[in-house]
C-alpha cells in the first residue's frame, strides 16, 4: 500500500513537471523576438513581431512590401501608378492590389471632401518634396498645376484606370497605413498575437506586449528634441505626423512643409504643430 502511494505521488510529480516544463517551453516560444529592417515607399520600417513564426512571417512581409512597392511607387519606371501617370489618357490595368488601394484613397478623397486627394503629385513635384530639390513654385505655375488635380477627374472601372493628360496619381498619403493593417491582417492569419509595426511613423500593433501589457509609444515633440507624451494601446493603429517631418525654408526663412492643401497647392495653413490619431481600423471593404 505505501509503495502504490509513493508511485502516485512519483508519477503525479512527473505528470506536474512535464506540464511546467511544457509550459515554459510555450511561454518561451511566445515570447520570442524577430524583426525586420528595410527602406521602402521612401522610408525606414522596422517590423517586430513575436513567437515561433514570427522569423518566417516576418520574412514574407518583407517580401510583400518590396512587392506593393514596384506596383504603387510613382517614381519607379516599371510600377503602375508610373504607367497611369503617364498614360496620356489611355487606360491602364491594374493589379487587384493597385486597384484596391486606389478605390480606398478615392473613397477618403470623396469623405473628407478632397481634404485628401491623391491627384495632388504634380504640386508636390513642384514644390520639390519628391527628389528634394526645394523650390517655391510661382502663383501663375501654381494655378496651372491645380487645373490638373480633382479626384473627380479619375475613372476607375474594369480593373483599370484613366487619366487626363496631365493628371497623375501619388497614393503615399494612404499607403503606408494600408500597408501596416496588410502586414497586421497577415500576422494574424499566421498566428502571430504580439508585433509592432513602425511603417514609417505610422505605427499597426498586432495585440499588446509578450507579457500582456500595452504597447507604451513616445510621442514626438514637434517643437524640439524627445517625447512630449507617452500613449498605452493595444491591436490598434497609431499615426502622428506634422510639418516638422519634412520642411524647407527659403532665404528669408519662411518654413515650407510637406503636407500640402490641395485647395491653394501651397502648404497646409492649420496652426496645428502635430495631429496623432488613435484607432482600430478595419481593412477597406474589397
Amino acid at each position: 500500500m505505501k509503495n502504490r502511494s509513493i508511485f502516485r505521488f512519483s508519477a503525479l510529480l512527473a505528470a506536474f513537471s512535464l506540464c511546467f516544463s511544457g509550459c515554459a517551453a510555450s511561454h518561451e516560444a511566445i515570447r520570442q523576438e524577430h524583426s525586420a529592417e528595410l527602406f521602402a515607399m521612401g522610408t525606414y520600417m522596422s517590423l517586430t513581431a513575436y513567437g515561433e513564426q514570427a522569423e518566417a512571417a516576418l520574412n514574407e512581409a518583407e517580401s510583400s512590401v518590396t512587392e506593393w512597392e514596384a506596383l504603387w511607387s510613382a517614381t519607379e519606371e516599371s510600377s503602375e501608378i508610373y504607367a497611369a501617370n503617364h498614360s496620356h489618357g489611355e487606360a491602364v490595368p491594374l493589379s487587384p492590389e493597385t486597384e484596391e488601394l486606389l478605390r480606398f484613397a478615392l473613397k477618403m478623397a470623396e469623405q473628407t471632401r478632397g481634404a485628401l486627394d491623391p491627384t495632388i503629385y504634380p504640386l508636390v513635384n513642384a514644390w520639390g518634396f519628391i527628389n528634394q530639390e526645394y523650390r517655391v513654385p510661382s502663383e501663375q505655375e501654381i494655378t496651372e498645376l491645380l487645373s490638373l488635380t480633382g479626384y473627380e477627374k479619375v475613372v476607375l472601372e474594369n480593373h483599370a484606370v484613366t487619366l487626363p493628360e496631365g493628371t497623375q496619381l501619388d497614393l503615399g498619403a494612404v499607403g503606408k497605413g494600408y500597408t501596416g493593417e496588410l502586414l497586421a491582417e497577415y500576422l494574424k492569419e499566421q498566428g502571430i498575437t504580439s508585433a509592432l509595426l513602425d511603417i514609417g511613423g505610422n505605427i499597426q500593433m498586432v495585440g499588446g506586449r509578450p507579457d500582456g501589457t500595452r504597447w507604451r509609444l513616445g510621442i514626438r515633440n514637434p517643437f524640439g528634441e524627445g517625447s512630449f507624451g507617452i500613449l498605452e494601446a493595444e491591436d490598434s493603429a497609431v499615426v502622428t505626423s506634422g510639418g516638422y517631418e519634412r520642411y524647407f525654408t527659403d532665404e528669408d526663412g519662411t518654413a515650407y512643409w510637406h503636407i500640402l492643401d490641395p485647395a491653394t497647392g501651397r502648404p497646409a495653413d492649420s496652426d496645428l504643430a502635430s495631429v496623432t490619431i488613435i484607432a482600430e481600423m478595419p481593412l477597406p471593404e474589397r
